[in-house]
């Protein structure tokens, strides 16, 4: 005789610390002259690369992700009056103390704008793996209730998937971003890191054992 099969869905939300910032830096100059642009870029980029190396120990990566020099038109005219120009760099921090100085000292810079920080969890973070565990238990403890309301109980596990399959409700880590709230205090700010919400949806198929209530 084929076993009676329950199928239940489980889910578990929790917050969590974030484990990574992520801020862009932004140097700028304009000038009539485009060589004086191009040194003025050259000369407040390495400066931001010095206050980094300074942190080296927080900061985890820093990449060059824009690079724009232009010249600006007046208007109804095509001569060029004017010639502009940015370097934006992309960090991400792992180590929070010292974050909230660096970016204090960062922003200080002429023609420099600072912006973040946004908070995240690590790409493939234990979180995720933990909250997926904590979904399977709860289905199974649903699985339990149903079968016990038959006067049954859990005899095998039949499958284990995402409630994405079947439900589009996929497990989901949302990396809470946004430009944290700062307060500046002597030369650092004062940073409250975004707790990140880490959420997982699974179902579950078990069969369970003859159900006795229908003997009644």
């Amino acid at each position: 005789m084929d076993k009676t099969i329950v199928t239940v869905h489980g889910e578990a939300r929790r917050e969590v610390p974030p484990e990574q910032a992520v801020f862009s830096v932004t140097v700028s100059a304009k000038d009539r002259d485009k060589p004086t642009v191009v040194a003025r870029l050259t000369e407040r980029a390495a400066e931001v690369g010095e206050i980094l190396d300074r942190y080296g120990a927080a900061v985890e990566r820093r990449e060059t992700t824009g690079l724009h020099v232009y010249p600006e038109y007046r208007r109804r005219s095509e001569r060029s009056v004017t010639h502009a120009g940015s370097v934006t760099t992309t960090v991400t921090v792992s180590d929070f103390d010292p974050l909230g100085e660096l970016l204090a000292q960062l922003a200080a810079g002429e023609s420099t704008s600072v912006s973040g920080p946004w908070w995240q969890l690590r790409p493939g973070s234990r979180a995720g793996a933990d909250v997926r565990r904590e979904a399977v238990t709860d289905a199974l403890e649903r699985a339990r209730e149903y079968a016990a309301a038959v006067g049954s109980e859990l005899d095998r596990i039949v499958e284990i998937s995402d409630a994405e399959a079947a439900d589009a409700h996929p497990m989901m880590m949302r990396a809470a971003g946004g430009m944290a709230d700062v307060e500046e205090s002597g030369l650092a700010f004062d940073l409250d890191p975004r707790q990140q919400a880490v959420e997982a949806h699974v179902r579950v198929r078990v069969t369970i054992t003859e159900p006795t209530v229908l003997r009644a």
